[in-house]
């Protein structure tokens, strides 16, 4: 078996060993490394001439050389380059392999790094989400950590996931209905078609910009805000339904959450904040309807009036009673005061209705239906009086008019259409972007203007139906759209968890 130099990968003529790593080089070429590193170029401890150990074996025998004397030296040169090349590739080779080492270790820290940084932004999200807790505390109002399961109403007959007996629409119920559209035509013809000095001008809506942004109104472990309203009494008060199952009352002026409600057992998809009382309705796919008492944040009633998601709310102008639509095909009309069920009608074509308006007056309603219907009742007779169809898709959203003559409705079909309820046909078609989902639709306090919420959020100019303005601050689909009073601010919500307002800077 030859021995082989560790550095030339050479047979050697004087072979030596090292005590340091056992390796055999070539003395020449080790005496050499030696002189320049002091060390062993395997174990890289220190080494000295003197300690390297001679190898006995037979001679080599070399042709003669030339007898011209320049050969020899030409050949010397050769063999000391040769020599010098071969230490050199050596040093290389190691300094790659520590070159290796230390990104081995820098690509492992930098996994370390990534990882602290996750478990950082984790308990970022923890810890917002502790400071939206806490923040009704800051606020003075006190928020029991369990609310307790009301029990239906007596007069709903039943209790539990059953079906509510219905009460009938009574002499007295449909006379109040009645004096209440009377007053409500009267103080609209007054009005005429003025409008109130405080109103925004268009000019100023055009102006609007973003003044606040809330992210902390409702869970980050679950995004998303579904449902909005405000308070028409109190324009700083706002209520958020979310994802997350709760309800939440926050008041913009002092950027504090007011009451955070907590019950349903499914995500809350419509809210309705009462104009007159510090009282809240929320629907939900769970199948029922809370109505909430919001500075004890308890559930003052529970109405099970569906035997299916909840898919739409309004209140009555009088302030008494609740519409209801539901994937059940039923809409359903009720008493917020004693829990009672007054009737129940399933949709003409018995599918599946998504949403529910009241008309100002009360007298009249709209749905909207999974085969996109837009469908008009008579509240007293309980009957289908007007059918507008034209959209394509489930309807989405429908919103009617302060004066009462104009309806829009949207649907999955990137339009809004307006109606005109006097002569009961479309008289305008506003056509929106390829893919545009509208989610909201609402008319201001004047009807002057209309705001459009879904890829993003839009304003128009009624009767010109000019697009004021657009806000693209969103980063998911924005699923709301309320005014303020006089049109003085506008609110909107997305699933990107978050609460926008907009106005005059």
């Amino acid at each position: 078996m030859a021995l082989v130099c560790a550095l030339t990968n050479e047979v050697p003529e004087w072979p030596v060993v090292s005590p340091c790593s056992g390796a055999v080089f070539e003395r020449r070429v080790i005496e050499k490394y030696i002189m320049e590193n002091g060390c062993d170029p395997i174990s890289g401890k220190e080494l000295k001439q003197e300690e390297l150990i001679e190898v006995k074996t037979p001679a080599v025998v070399k042709p003669k050389p030339p007898s011209a004397t320049s050969i020899p030296a030409t050949l010397k040169t050769m063999q000391d380059e040769w020599d010098a090349l071969m230490i050199h590739s050596f040093t290389q080779r190691q300094q790659l392999q520590t070159t290796r080492q230390e990104l081995s270790n820098a690509l492992y820290q930098h996994d370390a790094a990534c990882r602290v940084i996750a478990r950082l932004k984790k308990e970022l999200t923890a810890a917002r989400e502790a400071l939206a807790t806490l923040k009704p505390q800051a606020g003075n109002v006190n928020v029991p950590s369990m609310i307790s399961e009301p029990t239906l109403a007596a007069e709903a007959g039943v209790g539990g996931a059953h079906q509510m007996e219905q009460a009938g629409m009574s002499t007295e119920v449909i006379q109040k209905l009645q004096d209440k559209a009377t007053v409500l035509t009267q103080e609209r013809k007054k009005r005429g078609r003025t409008v109130p000095d405080e109103l925004v001008t268009a000019d100023q809506v055009k102006s609007f910009l973003t003044v606040a942004s809330h992210p902390g109104l409702h869970s980050a472990s679950v995004p998303g805000i579904l449902a909005l309203d405000i308070n028409s009494a109190d324009h700083s008060k706002i209520l958020t339904g979310g994802n997350d199952k709760n309800a939440t009352v926050f008041n913009k002026d002092t950027e504090q959450v007011v009451a955070i409600l907590k019950g349903h057992t499914k995500k809350i998809t419509k809210v309705i904040y009462h104009p007159n009382e510090d009282t809240v309705i929320t629907g939900s796919p769970d199948m029922s309807i809370r109505i909430w008492h919001v500075p004890t944040t308890q559930t003052q009633l529970l109405l099970r009036c569906h035997e299916g998601p909840v898919t739409g709310l309004s209140l009555h102008p009088t302030g008494d009673y609740l519409l209801s639509t539901s994937s059940d095909k039923h809409w359903a009309f009720s008493d917020i005061r004693t829990g009672r069920l007054l009737t129940k009608v399933i949709d003409t074509a018995e599918v599946g209705l998504t949403t529910a308006q009241f008309h100002p007056d009360g007298l009249i309603f709209g749905t909207g239906t999974v085969d996109s219907q837009v469908k008009i009742w008579d509240l007293k007779e309980q009957s289908n009086v007007a059918n507008f169809p034209g959209h394509t898709g489930p309807i989405s959203a429908i919103s009617f008019s302060e004066n009462g003559y104009y309806l829009a409705t949207a649907a999955d079909d990137a339009c809004v259409k307006l109606w005109d309820l006097r002569k009961l046909k479309n008289f305008k078609t506003i056509q929106l972007d390829d893919g545009y989902e509208v989610k909201d639709l609402c008319f201001d306090q004047s009807g002057t203007y209309l705001a459009i919420a879904g890829t993003d959020v839009r304003v128009y100019l009624c009767k010109q139906w000019q697009d004021l303005k657009v806000f693209n601050d969103h980063t998911a689909l924005a699923t709301g759209v309320r005014f303020g009073k006089h049109a003085q601010y506008i609110a909107s919500t997305s699933m990107d968890r978050t609460l926008k307002l907009y106005a005059v800077e």
